[in-house]
């Protein structure tokens, strides 16, 4: 009998709110976290607008001297799941930590700590470099430092599949718990990367949008016709899952189940999605099988929907392919028209925000929605946020690399 799955815990760190609660109302109000970046100088760039986390500080959660170690995206994650753990209510010393794991990753990285050494490195000599340069920067170390935190001897690994990062994440850890090689994982994805470098990396390839520079809250406008780009964001999203029995021991609070899972590649272009959303369209559609559920089940889809022009008509239309005449009744939103872009976290905090849309019956909307296109003819739950049943949702993510994911959440029924 195939092992059940369910979220138990919470944990966020966004542009719109420190914590699930903060997160959660402000999504629900529509609120934009989007604004002209105060991380560094921007004068030289086309790009002036970001998502940045605001009030952030390491030491509520950190030792003094052990943030010096870890770069911002690993304060972000160690945030982000001690505050799941502790939501979760699970209790470290009586569970087996031999079976819990760790599986939190990353688009980019330490990008932030590389700039800041290299410039050590030019100024003042690689004498003057930090011994703890490396462990800041890798990708591993978000979990490595989180397993440490907790004792959790399980699993220790990492994601880097882009914007495909922190779903690929928790769908990865869904699997690991349902084959009975762990009971739990701390699963998700972590962000930080409004440098100078990346946002003039991403601003070369044309991928930001420029056009809302006076407006910045407008910036981020998935599936509208004026959108121009993505805004890149940062934070981390974070879910506790659990097998439904270790679960039910301790009477844990369940948010959802996870029911199916897919992953796959377009196999087109480094960047840009597979034009007629061929590959997405089949990662949704073998999803929906591994669930065991038709298409007409869902409800919601949190979508991908990064404001660029590429991906929103793509993502339109594989939807409608793997949905067919269901396509037009199911609500679809963007929480990126929010939050932007979170890269590598992306994915974990759409997870949180469909928990707890299935938990509320209440879907976030995709706000800046004011200009239908018509190739993007679906129902976007247009800047308000709408309360309604809501039993079956999906989670989509897509990255560089032509890298899919789609993972289906559904309300917990207690058989």
């Amino acid at each position: 009998m195939k092992r059940r799955v369910v979220i138990t815990g919470l944990g966020a760190v966004t542009p719109i709110g420190i914590g699930v609660g903060e997160f959660w109302k402000n999504l629900c109000a529509g609120k934009s976290g989007l604004r002209k970046i105060t991380k560094f100088d921007t004068t030289n760039f086309q790009v002036k607008v970001a998502a940045e986390v605001i009030d952030f500080d390491p030491a509520n959660w950190i030792d003094a001297k052990e943030i010096k170690k870890m770069d911002t995206f690993i304060q972000f994650a160690i945030a982000a799941s001690d505050m799941c753990v502790i939501d979760s209510g699970l209790k470290l010393d009586s569970v087996n930590r031999d079976r819990i794991g760790v599986l939190i990753g990353s688009g980019i990285g330490g990008l932030p700590a590389i700039e800041k050494q290299h410039k050590t490195l030019l100024d003042r000599g690689p004498r003057r470099i930090s011994p703890f340069f490396i462990p800041m920067l890798i990708i591993n170390l978000a979990s490595g430092q989180v397993s440490m935190r907790f004792g959790l001897k399980g699993p220790n690994s990492a994601v880097a599949t882009a914007c495909a990062t922190g779903l690929h994440a928790i769908g990865d850890s869904y699997r690991m718990i349902v084959n009975n090689e762990v009971d739990a994982m701390i699963a998700g994805g972590t962000e930080s990367v409004i440098t100078p470098l990346a946002v003039g990396g991403f601003q070369a390839m044309r991928a930001l949008s420029t056009s809302f520079n006076d407006t910045p809250e407008k910036a981020s406008r998935p599936f509208d016709k004026l959108r121009d780009g993505f805004v890149v964001g940062e934070g981390s999203g974070i879910v506790l899952l659990e097998e439904l029995e270790h679960a039910r021991k301790r009477n844990a609070r369940i948010y959802g189940e996870v029911i199916g899972y897919s992953l796959n590649a377009d196999a087109y272009h480094i960047t840009a999605p597979s034009p007629n959303g061929e590959g997405a369209s089949k990662c949704m559609t073998e999803a929906m099988k591994s669930a065991n559920i038709k298409p007409q089940e869902v409800d919601y889809i949190n979508a991908h929907g990064t404001s660029t022009p590429l991906n929103d008509k793509s993502e339109s239309y594989s939807v409608k392919n793997a949905f067919g005449d269901h396509a037009g009744s199911l609500a679809i939103s963007s929480i990126k028209s929010m939050i932007g872009h979170l890269l590598g976290a992306a994915g974990g905090a759409a997870v949180v925000a469909t928990a707890l849309t299935i938990t509320n019956d209440l879907i976030p909307p995709t706000i800046n929605y004011e200009n239908p296109d018509p190739e993007c003819d679906l129902d976007y739950v247009p800047n308000v946020s709408r309360k309604t049943k809501v039993d079956v949702a999906m989670v989509n993510s897509f990255g560089f690399g032509g890298t899919n994911a789609s993972l289906v959440i559904k309300k917990f029924e207690n058989e």
